[in-house]
């Protein structure tokens, strides 16, 4: 997580496994109590509510999720809601997801914090952004082929939409999966990459917004080496990289 000067600086996590399921109030304890002070744990909506049921009639399932990540307190980060590619058999076009997507928001609570990701690249528009901004979501920044890239996006759009901003780097999956499945070293070169979000990673704290910001093993092929790529990228190029001694902590969370 790069914060401006004066915004808490912390470690911070991406929890993936609460996208196939909300977890047991009892797991989450243990996340809450595992990690140190500070600790933010960021976590995915299921996919029950942003896939199978595309955020229609999925009140009951969102209710849970909430009241069970809530128990998390000050430990809890952003929730993502991430959208699959949605074909013409979900929506016939951006109009009809944003008509769906601007009644969910309204009845969204402002207790948490949340961000959200897309991946059909023609449905990125001023609209969406604005939508996103007049509820204070953050829009997901992602490095994935599909996507334009952030300095593209940047020329085009303002894609800042609320006082944080979340930034995923996940990869091509595929990609990198013909090569290794085995996550214990950098197999894809990114440097090209990495410098441009540095460059973008500049302009977002110079506005005072803090980031959150999380690499994927399919990124490049070890997550925590991107990390300290990436740190080591921004610190020699003017981007404010606190210095950070991770507590001893429980090696897993589950």
């Amino acid at each position: 997580m790069i914060s401006s000067p004066a915004t808490l600086r912390a470690l911070t996590v991406e929890v993936d496994s609460t996208y196939y399921h909300t977890p047991s109030a009892a797991t989450v304890t243990g996340w809450a109590n595992k990690t140190p002070p500070g600790f933010l744990l960021a976590a995915k909506v299921p996919q029950v509510i942003t896939h199978e049921k595309c955020l229609v009639d999925g009140d009951a399932e969102m209710t849970t999720f909430l009241d069970t990540m809530r128990i998390m307190g000050d430990k809890l980060g952003p929730l993502l809601l991430q959208f699959p590619f949605f074909n013409q058999g979900a929506f016939q076009s951006d109009e009809e997801f944003l008509a769906r997507l601007k009644i969910f928001l309204a009845n969204l609570t402002t207790e948490f914090r949340f961000a959200l990701e897309i991946r059909n690249r023609e449905w990125l528009t001023a609209e969406f952004l604005d939508l996103l901004r007049a509820h204070q979501i953050a829009y997901a920044l992602t490095d994935q082929s599909w996507m334009p890239g952030p300095e593209k996006i940047f020329e085009k759009f303002e894609p800042i939409t609320a006082d944080f901003t979340y930034i995923r780097w996940l990869g091509d999956r595929k990609g990198i999966e013909r090569v290794t499945k085995v996550w214990n070293r950098i197999i894809v070169d990114r440097t090209a990459q990495m410098t441009s979000w540095v460059d973008v990673c500049k302009k977002i704290q110079r506005r005072g917004v803090t980031i959150f910001g999380y690499f994927n093993n399919h990124y490049a092929g070890f997550g925590p080496e991107s990390v300290r790529l990436f740190r080591e990228m921004g610190a020699a190029n003017g981007l404010e990289i606190p210095t950070v001694t991770p507590p001893p902590i429980n090696p897993t969370l589950f």
